[in-house]
């Protein structure tokens, strides 16, 4: 009888799916394992902002951490490149992709590098929004703005790499491995913090029974 009770108590505090080994240590500690829900709010505001989930969850340092991070090699790789590295041009008339595809797409295929930029959230919006033809300061008054994470004339391109060593092709990389990490950042968001097993009072053999 103790022994049908001992197995019970043993399977209760268990987690489903946990091996012997496992069950064998919760049945002598007591221990439990947390229930956990994911935080799908929080992963939407580490995509806008890295580290703004994390900081919603209440790890303030983590995301303060990821924040500094992310963004101070997004916009360092974006310096380097004289900040013009992080676009989306229309080519797809002019450079067709091999196979038919939407318009977007082929964009994209003639630009892969803004795949991984895209993940850096809000700060590569605004190449999407240069991307619609949507308003922006003028030229005369706000030539930065204007211009901000907007194709360059090709004639500037060419003279950017021409006049330079493989800074630039380095600034370019320092953005999208923003934009990949972020997509980490973003799952622990999602995740949520770590949690381990927590102790549980051990119930009585009699009650258990």
């Amino acid at each position: 009888m103790q022994l049908l009770a001992k197995r019970h108590l043993a399977a209760e505090l268990a987690p489903r799916g946990a091996s012997p080994s496992a069950k064998l240590l919760f049945r002598k500690v007591g221990m439990t394992s947390p229930k956990h829900a994911y935080s799908f709010r929080a992963g939407v505001l580490s995509y806008l902002v890295p580290g703004l989930g994390q900081i919603y969850e209440g790890r303030v340092a983590k995301g303060v951490l990821f924040m500094v991070c992310l963004y101070g090699l997004f916009f360092y790789g974006m310096y380097l490149g004289d900040w013009k590295n992080v676009h989306l041009p229309n080519t797809a008339t002019d450079n067709p992709p091999p196979v038919n595809m939407p318009n977007l797409l082929a964009n994209l295929y003639n630009r892969p590098q803004f795949i991984g930029q895209f993940w850096i959230g809000i700060a590569a919006w605004p190449a999407i929004w240069q991307y619609n033809d949507g308003p922006v300061p003028s030229i005369e008054t706000q030539p930065f703005l204007h211009d901000f994470e907007r194709k360059p004339p090709e004639a500037v391109l060419n003279q950017l790499q021409a006049d330079g060593d493989k800074t630039w092709d380095l600034a370019w990389v320092y953005t999208v491995i923003a934009g990949a990490l972020n997509v980490l950042v973003i799952y622990d968001a999602v995740a949520g913090p770590a949690l381990g097993l927590e102790m549980t009072p051990r119930r009585s053999l009699k009650e258990a029974a």
